[in-house]
């Protein structure tokens, strides 16, 4: 498969996605970040002295899914129909999932915007709890699904314990 992004040259390029036809397309991504458990109660309580982590972090997961196209260089701007970002704390493992679908429909998918989605999610929530927990870790930054498009749907088998 030869890469889309250089020319015969070698010099960069935006693919021309102007024959592709329109189709619904929809991705769905993850991160986590592991925290201490005082922290992480802290998140759950709403007692964290910069607000409401949780809503903080969703607002900025959605300018994140809007603006990707201004922080990868060769991602085209969409016009994106949907987005939502879902929490779920994990105490055992003392982390959040953080999880992030976008959707539209267009000319090229939305796998990009879901991982820039669900990373600034998780930077966020870093940023809002770091004056009281700096060993915080972000990772497991992964697409979980993708719908439409040329090479149709893709879902990644995730290993159980």
């Amino acid at each position: 498969m030869a890469f889309t992004h250089f020319d015969k040259h070698g010099a960069s390029k935006m693919v021309d996605v102007t024959e592709k036809k329109n189709s619904c397309r929809v991705a769905t991504a993850v991160s986590y970040i592991s925290m201490n458990k005082e922290t992480l109660n802290k998140v759950l309580e709403n007692k964290m002295v910069k607000g409401n982590v949780f809503e903080v972090a969703r607002v900025a997961a959605i300018m994140g899914v809007k603006k990707t196209s201004d922080l990868i260089p060769m991602c085209h701007p969409l016009n994106i129909t949907g987005a939502s970002v879902v929490f779920e704390p994990e105490p055992e493992e003392i982390r959040i999932k953080i999880t992030v679908t976008v959707k539209l429909v267009g000319k090229t998918g939305v796998e990009m915007e879901a991982l820039t989605g669900a990373s600034i999610a998780a930077l966020t929530i870093y940023d809002m709890c770091k004056a009281v927990d700096k060993r915080m870790i972000i990772s497991g930054i992964m697409l979980l699904e993708k719908q439409g498009g040329k090479s149709g749907i893709f879902k990644r088998e995730i290993q159980s314990d």
